[in-house]
């Protein structure tokens, strides 16, 4: 059985839709990637895997449960937690306080304590800026701060929207190598990235998403190899 299995779904904004009978798996265990250019539905798959956005049709199911119906809290205590597209820190407050924040739910306030332990020793650069505010930290920080919120809320499955954009190379290759280290330790991953090489290098399998629909999808090394991936998303 699928630890998230998507199927058949539509998902409008008002009367615009976005996705159109979409349907994916993603095993317990894997790092599996969703990448697409801009305005391809990306950001829109996961705000409804979290419950922000409700399908008109099908359903989606995790470890068995159907999830499309219920409010984003629901989803979060079960063990989803998605990291958003460009940070969405609580700039005026400090990093500490940020990632005491994501561990609010009924999964993770009881461990609070431990979970801030565990986070310094994946992402030791927040202990030593525990007490700055977020908004004096530089971008690669903030992400880290993003990522580090996201496991307080001891997550089954992490979902990241697009973690590397507007880094510099060295930032994004470290991004990259905190997310391996989070699946390392046994947490399923579910990537959206524009970062075509880098998010399909360290993935199990892949989905390519194009104008609400998947149009590919396989074994990671087989997409980076993929003649139509090549051309749109790695300037082959």
């Amino acid at each position: 059985m699928a630890f998230l299995e998507i199927s058949n779904i539509d998902v409008s904004y008002g009367d615009v839709q976005v996705i159109f009978d979409l349907s994916l798996k993603v095993y317990e265990g894997e790092v599996v990637s969703i990448i697409g250019g801009n305005g391809a539905g990306k950001s829109t798959l996961l705000k409804t895997i979290s419950g922000l956005l409700h399908p008109q049709q099908g359903s989606i199911s995790f470890e068995g449960k159907p999830i499309h119906v219920s409010p984003p809290e629901e989803i979060v205590n079960l063990g989803i937690v998605q990291i958003p597209e460009g940070r969405k820190l609580f700039t005026l407050m400090s990093v500490r306080d940020n990632l005491i924040v994501g561990g609010y739910n009924n999964r993770a306030n009881r461990h609070i304590a431990q979970l801030m332990e565990e986070v310094y020793g994946l992402l030791p650069r927040l202990r030593e800026r525990e007490s700055q505010l977020a908004m004096t930290l530089s971008g690669g920080e903030q992400q880290m701060v993003a990522i580090g919120r996201g496991l307080m809320a001891k997550p089954k499955l992490l979902m990241l929207d697009e973690p590397s954009l507007g880094l510099a190379p060295i930032l994004i290759r470290d991004i990259f190598e905190t997310v391996r280290k989070i699946a390392d330790q046994g947490t399923t991953v579910l990537l959206v990235e524009q970062d075509v090489k880098h998010s399909l290098s360290l993935s199990d399998r892949g989905y390519v998403l194009e104008n609400g629909r998947i149009e590919i999808e396989g074994l990671a090394e087989a997409l980076l190899e993929n003649s139509h991936v090549k051309t749109a998303y790695l300037g082959a």
